[in-house]
């Protein structure tokens, strides 16, 4: 299997609306490692698989519900069907930083909903109590249009905010700078990075693609993305690396190269600091469960 770097996916939100609702049913849910700059709200049914988020994979059921911030890079694929007679289906959800944020000033009563985004930035999973409670209002976003549907995604936004069987799932957040400058230049930066990740980290192309200086890209990365920028790279490189662990047999030493690395040593260490088990022990604990 080809282990790509998320690219960049496009979501048209028309002019005249505030958030499009896409009810996907495929034959399978193919590895489609991408990010974008809106919100999305993924409620999965009929499929089992894994799931990826930044550096995050574990397994999913049905009824996995996530919600995922602007620019965190993720996947979801299938392994099998639980009722062979009906397709792999998840309901998704995209909206702005813009609508939400603006949604949330205007009306008080949603204050709490601030938190729930903040959470997300690493991905967010609720729980089968959380999701069993929302299901059917879930697969309703689906049937409705127009206003209908923007109050019945407030009021799931809301209930979420009230859940406490939420678990963030990757290990660093991606945050969206309330700056729209520094929002494009943020855009601009990712691109570049998540191509270019797997080789050695440098400032100098990144300054002349948003016209800084390597002290003002960091404080403009730092504000926007709530991480550095080298930070940032080691994240996309164990994203990677736990891809390959569990979807490839490559050895260690291939995986350090293929990541960016600058050995399997080096590679280990930073595993290890960051996920509590070697990369060996990490796929066996992941085939076994």
């Amino acid at each position: 299997m080809v282990i790509q770097a998320p690219f960049f996916e496009t979501v048209t939100i028309p002019p005249d609306r505030s958030l499009l609702v896409f009810d996907r049913r495929l034959d399978e849910f193919p590895f489609n490692w991408h990010y974008h700059p809106e919100f999305e709200l993924t409620l999965t049914v009929n499929s089992r698989g894994m799931r990826f988020v930044g550096d995050h994979f574990g397994h999913y059921d049905d009824g996995d519900l996530v919600l995922i911030a602007p620019n965190v890079p993720h996947a979801f694929q299938s392994q099998s069907l639980i009722e062979a007679t009906s397709p792999h289906r998840a309901v998704v959800c995209w909206f702005t930083q813009d609508w939400i944020s603006g949604l949330i000033g205007a009306v008080p009563e949603l204050a709490p909903v601030a938190g729930l985004l903040l959470q997300a930035r690493r991905g967010l999973h609720f729980a089968p109590v959380t999701t069993r409670l929302l299901r059917a209002r879930l697969l309703q976003l689906t049937e409705v249009d127009g206003l209908p549907q923007v109050l019945a995604l407030q009021s799931i936004l809301f209930d979420l905010s009230m859940a406490s069987d939420c678990t963030a799932l990757a290990s660093g957040e991606v945050a969206v700078s309330d700056l729209p400058r520094d929002r494009v230049r943020l855009q601009r930066v990712l691109d570049h990075l998540h191509v270019h990740y797997d080789q050695p980290l440098r400032l100098a192309p990144l300054c002349e693609l948003v016209h800084l200086t390597e002290s003002q890209l960091q404080r403009v990365f730092k504000r926007s993305a709530r991480m550095s920028i080298s930070a940032y790279v080691q994240q996309l490189r164990l994203g990677r690396a736990c891809q390959m662990l569990v979807q490839t047999d490559a050895g260690i030493g291939r995986i350090a190269t293929d990541c960016g690395f600058s050995d399997a040593a080096d590679f280990a260490r930073r595993f290890k600091k960051a996920r509590n088990l070697t990369p060996s022990a990490y796929r066996v604990a992941f085939r076994r469960a």
